[in-house]
């Protein structure tokens, strides 16, 4: 009888019966480069979009989160990168209302647009997209808009933490990320911590742990507060508030990845302090607010950093809208937005921290000093734009409002 021969092992070639065994070992390393680098249009190159979009689409994806698929009303394609934000505006009872929004779709997929919308009761425009818009309703949408998102950090190894729907960024993420097949073995390393009420509350459960179950890069950790309503004992995972117990048991070389965190303020604010518990880098660290300025606004925007300095403004700066043929004298310190809203001009608004844009106007005549974050491209400012909601005047002005 002969000998039976051993089955070759993964990666191993049999030369022959008499020779040596050669074993092909996969090189693993690579250059740590921006995702999507050579691959994805640069929306910084291009003009942007500022176009109608016509609902094709709802998705529920829990009780109380929906999914809005937006096509161009005229044949377009859309640059950006993932976890950017746009500003979506409707007319609502006659009245138009704008909030920023993250893209929840890939940049991989540019001839759509997702936005993931958690319904905020008395919130200004998402019971409005939960209940009345309906398929083949338009709405208006400009962007792309902020800087909270994995291009501006590239590294081989991610820690995505988010609580609530601040998953949005991390769903445009992992989806660009398989898409361009950087989740195999020997590409990127990703583990998601996720932070909800209940699982019931767990936004893209299903396409992100079948993600995780494809791909060998990518792992998911899902932490929730209490059971299921009316299924007490229900939930087996990670429970409770994530703290650095939860964090290090999850994920153990949680301080040798890049962190990126996205969520509401609380969330925020205990997770900045699990970060410096552990002993994360802060420089590998970064952030997306969940919240800022308009009560309601349920989208999220790219963290402001500490403010410099602003340059003294002239005490009883004369700030003048010009179309409504009004005028009032600014204190020092305060924002042009303020000035207009005591002049009794309406200036739509959203984040009112220089984020979304949705504020933005024409200086006619004077300077203004405006700390923005991201909410203006340099050629707008050349043209006169500015944002009101983080600009004090420099001395008399006149505003196109």
């Amino acid at each position: 009888m002969s000998e039976v021969q051993p089955a070759p092992r993964a990666h191993e070639v049999q030369v022959g019966p008499a020779g040596p065994s050669l074993r092909v070992v996969p090189d693993t390393w690579r250059p740590v480069r921006p995702l999507g680098e050579g691959v994805l249009a640069d929306p910084a190159q291009g003009e942007g979009f500022d176009t109608e979009l016509v609902l094709r689409a709802r998705v529920q994806e829990t009780h109380d989160v929906v999914s809005l698929v937006l096509e161009p009303a005229s044949s377009n394609a859309f640059a950006f990168r993932p976890g950017q934000f746009l500003t979506l505006g409707v007319d609502v009872d006659g009245q138009r209302v704008e909030r920023c929004y993250t893209i929840s779709s890939p940049p991989t997929r540019p001839h759509l647009l997702r936005v993931t919308v958690k319904r905020v009761e008395g919130g200004g425009l998402s019971p409005y997209l939960h209940d009345r818009l309906a398929v083949g309703d338009r709405l208006h949408a400009a962007g792309p808009l902020g800087g909270f998102t994995v291009t501006e950090h590239p590294a081989a190894r991610y820690l995505l933490l988010s609580a609530g729907s601040g998953i949005t960024p991390t769903l445009a993420t992992l989806r660009t990320m398989s898409d361009l097949a950087e989740l195999e073995d020997g590409a990127l390393d990703v583990v998601v911590v996720h932070s909800a009420r209940t699982p019931d509350d767990l936004v893209g459960r299903d396409e992100l742990e079948h993600l995780a179950a494809a791909h060998e890069g990518l792992r998911v950790v899902w932490v929730c507060e209490d059971d299921p309503p009316g299924r007490p004992g229900a939930w087996t995972g990670w429970r409770g508030r994530l703290d650095a117990e939860i964090l290090l048991a999850a994920v153990p070389d949680a301080t040798g990845r890049e962190v990126l965190t996205c969520g509401p303020p609380g969330y925020m604010a205990g997770v900045r302090a699990v970060l410096a518990e552990v002993g994360a880098d802060p420089a590998c660290c970064h952030e997306e607010s969940f919240v800022l300025g308009a009560p309601g606004a349920p989208a999220a925007h790219e963290a402001a950093p500490a403010r410099e300095s602003v340059p003294e403004v002239v005490p009883g700066a004369r700030v003048r809208f010009g179309r409504s043929d009004r005028e009032v004298v600014c204190p020092p310190g305060t924002t042009v937005l303020a000035a207009a809203q005591q002049a009794g001009v309406r200036l739509p608004s959203s984040c009112s921290a220089g984020l979304c844009g949705t504020c933005k106007s024409t200086l006619l005549a004077g300077r203004v000093d405006m700390v923005h974050q991201g909410g203006i491209r340099p050629r707008e400012i050349a043209q006169d734009k500015f944002l009101p909601c983080c600009s004090t005047p420099d001395g008399d002005i006149v505003v196109d409002a």
